[in-house]
C-alpha cells in the first residue's frame, strides 16, 4: 500500500510543482525538458537498461510516437494546470482511461460488461460537470483539459502496445521513451529560443529537475505498486484513479482556493463512481 500511496503523491505533486512555478515565472517548455533530463539519469541508474536488447521486431515506430506525444501532452498539462487548475487537471487525465477502453471497443471488438457501459456514460458526464465554467469565470479554456484526457489516453494505448513486447523490458523501453521525449523537448525549447526569441529562463532548471524526480518517482513506486498486488491488479488501479481525483481536488481547493462550483464537484463524483464501475467490469 506504501507504494501506491507515494505513487499517488508524486502524480499529485507534478500538478503542484507546474502551479507554483507560474508565481516565479519558470518557463513550462523549458522545465519538461529539464524533466526528460532528471528522468532519463534516474531511469539510467535505477533501471541500468540495455539498447542493444532492441531488435530489428522492436516496436520503434510506437517508442517515437509515445515520444513525440509525452512532451507535447507535458505542455497541454501545464496549460490546463494555469487555466483550469489542479483539480480539473488532475480528474482529466485519470479520466483519460476510457480512450483505451473505447478504443479497445471500437477497434479490437471487445466485448463491453454492463458495469464497463455504465462506467464510461458516466464518465463522459463527470467529464461534461469537471469542465463547465463557474458563472463568475469569463475565460473558460476546456480544450487543455481536453486535450489532457485525449493526448494521455492515446500514450496509454501506445504504452500498452509496448508492454506487449516482452522481448525488451519494458524499463529499457521507458528509458528510450524518454530519450526521444528529451529530443522533441529539447526542438521545442530550440525553436522558442531562436524563433520566436524566448528568453531562458534559469529558474525552469530546478523546476525541471524536481518535475522529474516525481515523475519518475510516479512511474517507479506504481510499477512497484503493481508488482506488489500482482494478485490483485484493479486494486492498484482503483487506487490510483481514486486517490489522484481526490487529492488533486483537496490540494487545489485548500491550498490555491481554486473555484469549484457545484457542478464540478458533482462531476469530481461521478469520476470517481465511474473508476468503481470500471474496477468491477474488471473483475468480471
Amino acid at each position: 500500500m506504501l507504494f501506491l500511496i507515494l505513487s499517488i503523491l508524486c502524480s499529485v505533486i507534478v500538478g503542484v510543482i507546474f502551479k507554483i512555478s507560474r508565481k516565479y515565472n519558470a518557463n513550462p517548455s523549458q522545465i519538461i525538458s529539464f524533466n526528460y533530463i532528471t528522468a532519463i539519469t534516474l531511469c539510467y541508474f535505477t533501471f541500468s537498461p540495455n539498447l542493444k536488447a532492441l531488435d530489428n521486431n522492436a516496436p520503434l515506430e510506437i517508442y517515437t510516437a509515445v515520444g513525440i506525444l509525452l512532451p507535447i501532452v507535458f505542455l497541454f498539462l501545464a496549460l490546463s494546470i494555469k487555466f483550469m487548475g489542479i483539480a480539473k487537471t488532475d480528474a482529466a487525465q485519470r479520466l483519460s482511461l476510457f480512450i483505451p477502453i473505447l478504443a479497445a471497443w471500437l477497434l479490437f471488438n471487445e466485448a463491453f460488461n454492463t458495469y464497463k457501459v455504465i462506467g464510461v456514460l458516466v464518465g463522459f458526464s463527470a467529464l461534461l460537470f469537471i469542465l463547465k465554467k463557474p458563472s463568475d469565470n469569463t475565460e473558460n479554456k476546456w480544450i487543455y483539459p481536453a486535450m489532457v484526457l485525449f493526448g494521455f489516453g492515446v500514450v496509454d494505448i501506445l504504452f500498452k502496445k509496448i508492454a506487449l513486447y516482452t522481448v525488451v523490458p519494458y524499463t529499457t523501453s521507458l528509458f528510450l521513451v524518454f530519450l526521444i521525449s528529451f529530443a522533441v523537448s529539447l526542438i521545442i525549447v530550440m525553436y522558442k529560443l531562436f524563433i520566436t526569441k524566448e528568453n531562458f529562463v534559469l529558474k525552469s532548471i530546478p523546476f525541471g529537475i524536481l518535475v522529474g524526480v516525481f515523475n519518475f518517482g510516479n512511474i517507479l513506486f506504481y510499477l512497484k505498486a503493481h508488482k506488489a498486488f500482482s494478485e490483485n491488479p484493479s486494486t492498484v488501479f482503483a487506487g490510483m484513479n481514486m486517490g489522484v481525483i481526490i487529492l488533486g481536488t483537496i490540494i487545489g481547493s485548500f491550498f490555491f482556493k481554486e473555484k469549484l462550483s457545484k457542478i464540478n464537484i458533482l462531476g469530481l463524483l461521478l469520476a470517481l463512481i465511474a473508476v468503481v464501475f470500471i474496477v468491477f467490469s474488471q473483475l468480471q
